[in-house]
């Protein structure tokens, strides 16, 4: 054996009871497991992990490091949580399929999630050239983890008809299909959609059946931000799964929460819901993360027609008086589209980060403190930084129950996502933390979820959605993505007031076989690649 995992706790990522192993690699997979009592491995390196659990490495369902895989190299904001595959091209936008026209719409719509991109050079249009980008990675060595791709449906949209708020003519939908069936054919897994984003938030249920069919026909899985997580948030729930079952296509729910004051206590409504939906043989999974603000771009409080035409036409609205009066009406009076159908709470709207560091000092408090520091209405404050930021600000948005994120995350159909933004100067914990905040507080602290469980809605369970028949247990066979954490003291380190923290409690981390994390530490080892779909 290369390597000789000796003697540790494996829960092997199916919700099984765990078992004292020896664990042997090779060649970049799981070659051998000898339980206690039968004759031990040997290897040229062995790795005494006493006291340790081995559990699969961590997959991501809902990330946004599209562009930070391919800025940062060493990507400790993942790897050092134990996470070894990350799913990318989220909320339906994203950088590939695009033409320069739309590149550049997407790069200033989502700015606040990865940068302009003016630090990375977008040399691909197509998605098979983005996923050889992420092969290619860092001098040809790779990225550092793994890293499994949506065709973002807003940025279809684009590309096909740009950002009006208009059904699609016959041949913008074919264009579409197309887009969408081409870039499963070049591996990606699925759609993903932004429903309360521009300009994907203007499609009608039956342009996404059309679309989502197109998935269904290639075995991958639609994943949509759905169009309200507030007022409407139950309706939105239904809304996917009949156009799921619809198209006859599996269907994953991204950040599956429920918030604001109209939603507290509901979450066995939607469990309900999901129930029905399942017993009647839909195919449905859902992921969450393990804390109650959101985080989301301050741009995506606004009513969807101030969006219309793109970012341009956006900022355009917002210096015309008129238009701005009638944008604050929507969002404090009416509750806009953007803002989930409840009137916004400016002292719920915390501003994490800005993409010019002179509106620095806004960071960290809420519209509201901002402006009553200035002596203003909050909505002058909001305005005033969306046009001097063009746009880039992003926000946490403190809506969440706690009694719904544990109901959900109990679920049988649940998985894990962190939907971590990773700029800004002040972002969400969950960014840096939600992988060992599931293992820590909610599994070993409140248990919410037993140990077994909890690494089985992390691993096992969104590999069977990704339809990796070689990832996500441990298994002889798959691949040795793996991580050792101590179940005694592992923890999210990151905090609200100190989200870059990195955890505790996780000293080794493989991806195929090798180690991107020893003793806690970042190695300098490149052993991500793109996961392309499976085909059927």
């Amino acid at each position: 054996m290369d390597l000789v995992i000796r003697g540790a706790r494996v829960v092997d990522g199916t919700g099984g009871p765990s078992y004292r192993a020896d664990v042997g690699v090779s060649g970049g997979r799981i070659a051998a497991l000898r339980r206690v009592g039968e004759p031990p491995l040997r290897g040229r390196r062995v790795l005494d992990a006493h006291g340790l659990v081995l559990a699969p490495g961590f997959i991501d369902m809902h990330a946004h490091s599209d562009l930070a895989l391919l800025r940062d190299p060493d990507h400790s904001a993942k790897a050092a949580q134990g996470v070894t595959l990350e799913v990318l091209g989220q909320d339906g936008l994203s950088y590939a399929p695009v033409d320069d026209r739309t590149l550049d719409g997407v790069r200033t719509a989502i700015t606040g999630w990865n940068g302009d991109g003016s630090d990375v050079d977008l040399d691909w249009r197509t998605v098979g050239e983005y996923l050889d980008r992420l092969d290619r990675g860092f001098g040809g060595q790779g990225i550092a983890v793994n890293a499994a791709y949506l065709i973002p449906q807003g940025t279809v949209r684009a590309y096909a008809m740009g950002w009006d708020d208009r059904p699609p003519t016959d041949a913008e939908l074919t264009r579409m299909r197309k887009l969408v069936a081409r870039g499963l054919e070049e591996g990606a897994v699925g759609l993903s959609s932004g429903l309360t984003y521009t300009p994907g938030m203007y499609a009608r249920d039956a342009e996404l059946t059309a679309l989502c069919r197109v998935v269904a026909a290639y075995g991958g899985y639609y994943c949509p931000h759905h169009r309200s997580y507030g007022a409407g948030a139950l309706r939105a729930y239904e809304e996917m799964i009949a156009v799921a079952r619809e198209a006859g296509c599996a269907l994953h729910l991204a950040h599956a929460t429920l918030n604001f004051r109209v939603n507290e206590g509901r979450a066995p409504e939607l469990l309900a819901l999901l129930d029905a939906a399942l017993a009647e043989g839909a195919d449905i999974t859902l992921d969450t993360y393990p804390y109650t603000p959101g985080c989301t771009t301050l741009m995506a409080l606004l009513p969807s027609w101030a969006s219309e035409g793109g970012p341009e036409a956006t900022l355009a609205r917002l210096r015309d008086e008129a238009t701005a009066a009638r944008i604050r009406h929507d969002l404090e009076v009416l509750g806009s589209d953007g803002c989930h159908g409840v009137p916004v709470e400016w002292d719920t709207v915390e501003i994490s980060g800005v993409g010019d560091p002179a509106l620095a000092a806004y960071v960290g408090r809420s519209i509201q403190r901002s402006a009553d520091a200035r002596g203003e209405e909050p909505w002058t404050t909001a305005r005033r930084l969306l046009l001097a930021d063009r746009l880039a600000p992003t926000i946490l948005q403190h809506v969440g129950h706690e009694e719904n994120v544990r109901a959900i995350m109990r679920h049988r159909a649940h998985t894990g996502g962190s939907d971590g933004i990773l700029r800004g100067a002040k972002p969400h914990p969950r960014a840096y933390g939600t992988f060992p905040h599931y293992l820590g507080r909610y599994a070993r602290e409140l248990g919410v979820l037993s140990l077994e469980e909890a690494v089985a809605h992390l691993t096992g369970r969104p590999a069977a959605r990704l339809r990796l028949a070689d990832r996500g247990l441990v298994r002889e066979g798959h691949r040795a993505d793996l991580v050792l954490f101590d179940p005694d003291t592992v923890a999210a380190g990151a905090t609200f007031d100190a989200p870059r923290t990195g955890p505790t409690g996780i000293p080794y981390v493989l991806i195929d076989g090798r180690f991107v994390i020893t003793d806690g530490r970042r190695t300098d080892v490149l052993a991500g690649r793109a996961v392309r779909r499976t085909r059927r």
